[in-house]
């Protein structure tokens, strides 16, 4: 009987009043379970104040670390500043897509056609930075200087960076075969166009060799090794990452 009287006593509910009519207006009475959430999310906010207080107590004036110049304040928050991509969105595209032998063989084909332009083109009419100097031995000279009369070709033929041919030789020539100024403008313009294809060629190249690389690379960390490798370099846009790995001997 006496356990049975026990099990009742357990199983008592404990009832707290509720708010006295007289004290109606003041609100509803709080009870212990609403105090001991008070007290405690109190005491939490107190130790934390408290961890922060001792912290500007033991910091290092002379403390660095590289957070503080990879973030910024903005409107009193602190934002992190966001990294360099490393692969553009067609990379990205090339990568998800397309399997490593895909882009290998694209970037053949593409290198191909690169050889071909090039050998047609050679890139005689390109900008060059560099300049035609001609000595005299006088001031006098140098100040009466007919480049046409030096490079023996005719005036109107100066501004050409090839086919500039010599007096003599247009002498030679049968000029009722020339080509007219419109003629020429054509072949100047198709010339200006395949340049055109020949440099978004290139781009297209150095792109896939680029997914090239770092799909080569994520296929080798994948791969089993005792020793992790260390990164070198990171990767960007335009080179892959760099990694460097223990030197293993091979048996």
């Amino acid at each position: 009987m006496a356990s049975l009287r026990n099990a009742f006593k357990t199983n008592k509910a404990h009832r707290e009043r509720h708010q006295p009519e007289a004290r109606a207006h003041l609100g509803v009475l709080e009870k212990k379970k609403d105090y001991r959430e008070r007290a405690k999310d109190f005491n939490n906010k107190k130790a934390a104040l408290k961890g922060l207080h001792r912290r500007v107590l033991d910091k290092n004036p002379d403390e660095f670390y590289f957070h503080m110049i990879r973030s910024r304040m903005e409107d009193g928050e602190h934002i992190d500043t966001p990294k360099e991509e490393e692969c553009t969105p067609e990379q990205l595209k090339l990568m998800q897509t397309q399997d490593l032998k895909y882009i290998s063989h694209k970037r053949l084909v593409e290198s191909r056609k690169i050889d071909k332009l090039q050998s047609q083109l050679h890139l005689i009419d390109a900008e060059k930075s560099n300049n035609h100097v001609f000595f005299v031995d006088t001031k006098e000279e140098a100040k009466n200087l007919d480049v046409a009369e030096r490079l023996q070709t005719h005036p109107s033929l100066l501004s050409r960076k090839s086919n500039r041919p010599k007096l003599e030789d247009l002498k030679k020539m049968d000029l009722s075969k020339m080509l007219t100024n419109e003629t020429a403008e054509n072949v100047a313009e198709e010339r200006m166009k395949s340049y055109r294809q020949l440099e978004k060629r290139i781009a297209r190249e150095k792109q896939l060799m680029v997914a090239q690389q770092k799909m080569e690379l994520k296929k080798m960390l994948r791969g089993k090794s005792d020793t992790k490798p260390v990164r070198i370099t990171p990767g960007t846009k335009s080179t892959a990452p760099i990694y460097k790995w223990k030197a293993e001997r091979k048996r």
